[in-house]
C-alpha cells in the first residue's frame, strides 16, 4: 500500500471519527435525527469545508468530491440509530467507549492536519509557511468549532484539552521537515502525521491540560 493509499484511510477513518463525536454532542444536548446528522456532517467536513474556502478552492472538494460527506451521513444517521436504541448502555461503558473513539479521533486530527497543509502546498502556497500551518490546523478543528458553536457551546479546543496544540506542532513539523530539508515526502507525512499522534495520545494518557483562568469570586 502506497502513502496515497495509507492516508486515504486515514482520512475515512477521521471523517467517521470525526462525524460520531458530532452525534455524541448532539445526544448530550437532545438533539433529534435532523440535529445529529447535520452536526456529525459539520464536524466531518467543515474544516476541510473552511479550508478550501480560504484557499480559493471553489466550490469546495466535499461539494466537488462528495465521497467523504456521504461517508460523514451514512455514519452520523447510524450512530444516531445506535444512540437512540443503546445510548444508556453505551453511557455504562463510557470510559472505555471514549477512549477507543479518541483514538480514532485522534487519527483523523493527525490525517487532517498533515492534509491541510499538503492542500495549501497543492494551491501553489508551499513557501507561505503561516498560510500553510494556518490552514492545516483549520483543517484540523475547524468542524469540531463549528459543531460546539451550532451546539451553543464554547469550542473545547479553547478551554480544555492538547488539542489544537498537536496539530499547531504537528503542522510545523511538517512545514519545517518540507522547506529546510531533502526528505522525501511520504517521510514528511509520516512524521507529521506520527507527531500529532503522538502528543494527542500522551495528552489522553497523562491527562495534560493548557493552564486556565481561575474565578476569583470562587
Amino acid at each position: 500500500m502506497n502513502i496515497d493509499n495509507i492516508y486515504f484511510v486515514l482520512e475515512i477513518i477521521g471523517t467517521v471519527a470525526f462525524a460520531v463525536t458530532g452525534v455524541i454532542v448532539a445526544f448530550d444536548e437532545k438533539m433529534d435525527a435532523l440535529g445529529a446528522v447535520v452536526l456529525g456532517l459539520v464536524t466531518a467536513v467543515g474544516g476541510g469545508i473552511l479550508r478550501d474556502i480560504i484557499l480559493g478552492y471553489l466550490p469546495p472538494a466535499a461539494f466537488r468530491v462528495p465521497l467523504f460527506s456521504i461517508i460523514a451521513l451514512v455514519t452520523s444517521a447510524v450512530s444516531f440509530v445506535i444512540a437512540y436504541f443503546v445510548g444508556r448502555r453505551i453511557r455504562e461503558h463510557n470510559t472505555r467507549w471514549f477512549g477507543i473513539l479518541n483514538i480514532f479521533d485522534s487519527i483523523g486530527l493527525a490525517a487532517f492536519t498533515v492534509g491541510g497543509v499538503n492542500a495549501a502546498h497543492a494551491c501553489g502556497f508551499a513557501e507561505n509557511s503561516f498560510l500553510c500551518i494556518f490552514v492545516g490546523v483549520l483543517t484540523a478543528v475547524g468542524g469540531g468549532v463549528l459543531r460546539d458553536i451550532m451546539a451553543g457551546r464554547v469550542p473545547g479546543i479553547l478551554k480544555k484539552r492538547v488539542y489544537a496544540i498537536a496539530a499547531i506542532i504537528g503542522a510545523c513539523i511538517y512545514q519545517g521537515l518540507f522547506e529546510l530539508t531533502d526528505i522525501s515526502k511520504p517521510l514528511i507525512i509520516i512524521t507529521g502525521i506520527s507527531s500529532v499522534l503522538i502528543i494527542r495520545l500522551l495528552a489522553t494518557i497523562f491527562k495534560w491540560n493548557l493552564p486556565s483562568l481561575k474565578n476569583t469570586d470562587d
